[in-house]
């Protein structure tokens, strides 16, 4: 039989009788367990949940990753590549990747109820992925296109109908600067909102034969393709692989080509990111010292507390290492009891924001409309076992205050 797991049992119960303070204490630092872990379960599942949100808003617009053409030029006048069916085949074949989509662009002005609101165009054939589009689309429905006809139909933001007083069915008129001023005409038949300010007052789709004749280019040359991956994780093996094949690629005119992530080509958001997962890191910390301080603090009182009980067993003999076991265990006990609770609570309230969406946020300030929540259970494994091993290692310490204990007095003592 255990004899140390069986007295921190009977004092985690109130079996042995004591100064009665080892009931209040034993709540009180079960109630800080169970805090503890319910705010570090939100912490990262909040913290995780709001990147991973913006992360997909990103890829979702511009996809993981961007063939173009190598000349530098972030401006939406590109320069032309040509279609590469083999190209397209090679790429496909990469471990990861889960679509390559043909796009062009062009930069334009739309006029309507005499005002008036700059665009780019992003041309798009019958091909392209609108599973994401799809997802934020608030009126109206996706645009048809297909390879036999032009279509005249577009799609834009929300943010732009707003500012010019469009809606669904409306005819709108786009000026195009360059050698000689062009218009267009162009039938609204969707609306979508990402609260994405920076790329929902920028782009509407359009067809790509369009932007190919705007552009003054035939049906073989675009801007470049998008690709998507099917890991963001994977995103960079995934674009290094295919700039070996890029590498290799040089067109008649002397054309090569370049591939460059999300990553690249938003350098402040993703540093953004990275510093919310600092922030992350730094709350669950600062959260299992302050827990552990409160277990050291009641695992003290509790000590205390039994001073003539350890002073007899020490004179039964019991040795030094056996009674900081008897500690130990009942530190586990609490730990054990806070975390079972504050996981419990903690994951409740996740799936509660998950699914009802209750806790809502401004769009303009947080690019979200409500509070995003992602549960990884390999990330709520590792948060479990790190509060367990962080705090029980803290628990050792205030046990060497057993040792110090001497029996003659322990005995005595009141």
């Amino acid at each position: 039989m255990n004899i140390e797991l069986f007295i921190a049992r009977k004092i985690a119960s109130g079996g042995l009788a004591g100064k009665k303070l080892a009931g209040p204490v034993i709540k009180v630092a079960t109630l800080g367990i169970v805090l503890g872990v319910i705010v570090m379960i939100i912490s990262i599942a909040v913290g995780f949940g709001f990147k991973g949100e913006i992360r997909e808003k990103i890829s979702g617009f511009a996809s993981h990753i961007q063939i173009m053409s190598y000349d530098y030029n972030y401006s939406p006048e590109t320069n032309p590549i040509t279609i590469d069916e083999s190209l397209e085949d090679e790429v496909q074949a990469v471990e990861g990747v889960t679509y390559m989509q043909r796009y062009a662009t062009k930069p334009g002005i739309i006029k309507a109820n005499d005002a008036i609101q700059g665009v780019v165009l992003k041309g798009v054939d019958e091909d392209y992925n609108w599973d994401f589009i799809q997802s934020i689309l608030v009126e109206g429905r996706l645009p048809a296109y297909n390879d036999s006809v032009r279509s005249d139909e577009i799609l834009v933001s929300e943010e732009i109908a707003r500012l010019l007083e469009l809606k669904i069915g409306d005819k709108i008129r786009m000026y195009f600067i360059q050698d000689k001023a062009l218009a267009r005409r162009f039938d609204i038949v969707g609306i979508y909102n990402s609260h994405f300010p920076e790329y929902d007052k920028m782009f509407a789709f359009v067809d790509l034969k369009h932007v190919q004749k705007l552009n003054g280019w035939n049906n073989t040359q675009i801007t470049g393709y998008e690709i998507g991956v099917s890991e963001f994780k994977l995103m960079e093996q995934v674009n290094e692989e295919i700039y070996y094949l890029t590498s290799a690629k040089v067109e008649a005119d002397g054309t090569m080509l370049r591939n460059r992530t999300i990553k690249q080509l938003q350098p402040q958001i993703f540093g953004w990111l990275d510093i919310l997962d600092t922030n992350v890191y730094v709350i669950l910390l600062l959260i299992i010292l302050v827990a552990s301080f409160n277990m050291i603090s009641g695992l003290l009182i509790l000590i205390l507390e039994r001073t003539n009980m350890i002073g007899i067993l020490k004179a039964l003999g019991s040795e030094d290492w056996s009674l900081r076991k008897v500690f130990v265990y009942l530190s586990g006990f609490i730990i054990g009891r806070g975390m079972i609770w504050g996981n419990a609570i903690g994951i409740l309230l996740c799936l509660v924001q998950k699914y009802t969406q209750f806790i809502k946020l401004d769009p303009s300030n947080y690019y979200l409309s409500t509070v995003p929540v992602h549960l990884d259970p390999f990330d709520l494994i590792l948060l479990n076992l790190g509060v367990l091993v962080v705090t029980m290692t803290m628990m050792l310490g205030p046990t060497y205050l057993v040792s110090r204990i001497l029996p003659v007095k322990a005995i005595r003592f009141n």
